[in-house]
């Protein structure tokens, strides 16, 4: 846990940005394309192409496009939701009353989905040295809470967090992960592209992230190499 007073930590005198889009004239093209063909809507060739090059490159079977990595994220917890505790009744969610761990240091977005579902989420300690989900923290976690069964863990600033280890523990407990890496496409570990390696894993191309569309990676399992993004 980062205590200001055991750090001597300064502002930066100038302001740090994350990130600022970037539009080529392709971009511009693509989208009068869509008006000029009338499809402005969740099909069209320009999304269909957008989802085989963005399977292709996170090496899943599948993607689908959706509105938002939001959107994305929620479809994960709810079917990770479903596969772990069945289909919910009607006006209850997918993991309704259940602990989910998740990343503490991330947008909100990362767990926004696991409370629109009703889940409670307890927050894992970040690894000073990846800036992300820190795997003793999680070990440490499963002893205390040891029915969880679904982590949701984000790849923060591009920088990928050890979901390797992250995948060694859940496993080793039974639990399923739902990988955020919307700020990380492009990132690998070992070549292998973030968002890969959960069971369940989002991708974005958010314009903060210099990015032009969102996608999401589902599977069961990393193994059986069966993915289905939506």
């Amino acid at each position: 846990m980062f205590i200001a007073e055991n750090h001597d930590i300064k502002p930066s005198e100038k302001k740090i940005w994350l990130s600022s889009p970037t539009m080529h004239p392709e971009s511009r093209r693509y989208m009068d394309d869509a008006f000029d063909t009338n499809w402005v809507s969740t099909v069209g060739e320009n999304i269909s192409a957008c989802e085989a090059i963005a399977a292709k490159k996170a090496g899943v079977k599948y993607a689908v496009a959706l509105s938002a990595c939001t959107a994305a994220l929620h479809l994960c917890v709810k079917l990770a939701g479903e596969r772990l505790y069945g289909k919910p009744n009607i006006g209850h969610g997918a993991v309704e009353g259940r602990r989910v761990f998740c990343s503490d240091m991330t947008f909100d977005a990362t767990l926004n989905p696991v409370v629109y579902e009703g889940g409670i989420p307890v927050f894992i300690d970040t690894d000073p040295m990846t800036w992300n989900m820190d795997p003793a923290a999680l070990e440490k976690a499963f002893e205390i809470y040891p029915d969880v069964k679904l982590v949701v863990m984000a790849h923060l600033y591009e920088f990928p967090g050890d979901i390797k280890r992250i995948r060694e523990i859940c496993d080793k407990h039974g639990a399923l992960i739902i990988e955020d890496a919307a700020e990380s496409m492009g990132a690998t570990i070992d070549g292998q592209q973030t968002g890969s390696f959960g069971d369940y894993g989002a991708l974005s191309y958010n314009g903060a992230c210099e990015k032009i569309a969102t996608y999401i990676s589902c599977g069961y399992g990393i193994s059986d190499g069966y993915k289905l993004a939506s």
